[in-house]
């Protein structure tokens, strides 16, 4: 006795054996048989139902099966509905091949994920607990990269949407977009006008200033390692990085920026040398020097005594209690006086050293009260 499904199977052969009959000189008899094979394609389509595409689309898909089914059947090669039920099977198992995945995986990747899911259920029953990636690996033959691979692209069958609501944390229970949640401010990006604002001031820096900026911050070295390079005191390398950033900062905020050789008068740097004269009684003659004496200021405090040598004083009084630092160009500048004032028979005296100066005034031998 035959069951339901075995007496549709033998209708549709019967038919499919009087479509083969009629086709050649009725056109109207493969519509008419095709429309007759439709429930067979309602019913495959139905096991796939609930897999994530509309049913309506596996229907399509399944009747496009058919009409392939119908075109490629050869009566010689048995029966219609076996042929019909495989080209139909077929095609859906291509569909979500080929048009289901958000991101498309190789088809040897789409075909080990089908068979670690099945492996992965039977190790499961087997072990009793979830079989480890080198099981899944020694079940199927493969390897455990494989495995892997094919485990991560299994994650992209399907993508979440990026306009999906979400709780945002912290909304007080309100809802955003899961894209709203993601990513973050590039500061790279964010900092591209900076970068070409600081290339284009590098340009305007003096090459000694500019050296030691790049020793700096390209080169990773110390303020000792940039003295003993630029052959100048770590003190005077460390003014000069706190000049040249000070400027530079400046620089980025201003519409205009000051050219290098304004930096003084723009107040941007350490002031200029100010030297005061003052001759009192007795032929003594005072000159009082403050600031930083370094390779830009020597020349300055040179000429200054020079100057008080010139008036002819018994005794030239150089005041240091208001310069906190000398480099060596500062001590050439002072010898040079020194070595000028005992040609001259004035007595040379530096008073009010600061403890940093002092103790390179005792280096150079120069007298100091």
């Amino acid at each position: 006795m035959h069951s339901e499904q075995d007496t549709a199977q033998l209708n549709l052969d019967e038919e499919a054996a009087r479509y083969g009959e009629r086709a050649a000189h009725e056109p109207s008899a493969r519509a008419e048989f095709v429309e007759l094979c439709l429930p067979l394609a309602h019913r495959l389509a139905h096991r796939y139902r609930g897999r994530g595409e509309p049913f309506a689309d596996l229907e399509q898909v399944a009747r496009l099966g058919l009409v392939k089914a119908v075109d490629r059947y050869d009566a010689e090669r048995g029966s219609f509905t076996a042929f019909a039920v495989i080209t139909i099977l077929g095609e859906l198992r291509k569909h979500f091949r080929d048009r289901t995945w958000g991101v498309r995986a190789p088809r040897r990747l789409q075909d080990l994920v089908v068979q670690i899911r099945h492996a992965g259920s039977d190790l499961t029953n087997t072990l009793s607990r979830a079989p480890s990636t080198t099981e899944l690996a020694d079940r199927l033959h493969t390897t455990t990269d494989e495995v892997d691979k094919a485990m991560l692209s299994a994650a992209g069958y399907t993508l979440l949407s990026l306009n999906a609501p979400v709780t945002s944390p912290g909304s007080g229970g309100g809802t955003a977009e899961r894209g709203d949640l993601i990513g973050e401010v590039d500061g790279d990006l964010a900092a591209i006008d900076d970068r070409l604002t600081i290339q284009s001031l590098l340009d305007r820096l003096p090459e000694r200033e500019r050296r030691i900026l790049i020793l700096r911050f390209y080169g990773n070295l110390t303020q000792v390692e940039i003295a003993q390079r630029c052959g100048i005191s770590q003190m005077h390398v460390s003014r000069l990085l706190s000049k040249t950033l000070t400027w530079l900062r400046n620089a980025m905020l201003s519409d205009t920026p000051p050219h290098w050789g304004e930096v003084e008068e723009a107040g941007l740097g350490a002031p200029r040398l100010r030297v005061t004269t003052t001759p009192a009684a007795g032929g003594t003659l005072t000159v009082a020097v403050g600031g930083e004496v370094d390779r830009d200021s020597a020349d300055e405090l040179r000429q200054a005594i020079l100057n008080g040598l010139a008036r002819r004083p018994n005794t030239l009084h150089l005041d240091l209690s208001a310069v906190p630092f000398i480099d060596a160009a500062g001590i050439a500048a002072l010898v040079a006086g020194y070595q000028e004032s005992r040609r001259a028979a004035v007595e040379f005296r530096l008073r009010g050293t600061q403890p940093h100066v002092r103790r390179i005034l005792a280096v150079a031998r120069l007298p100091y009260i």
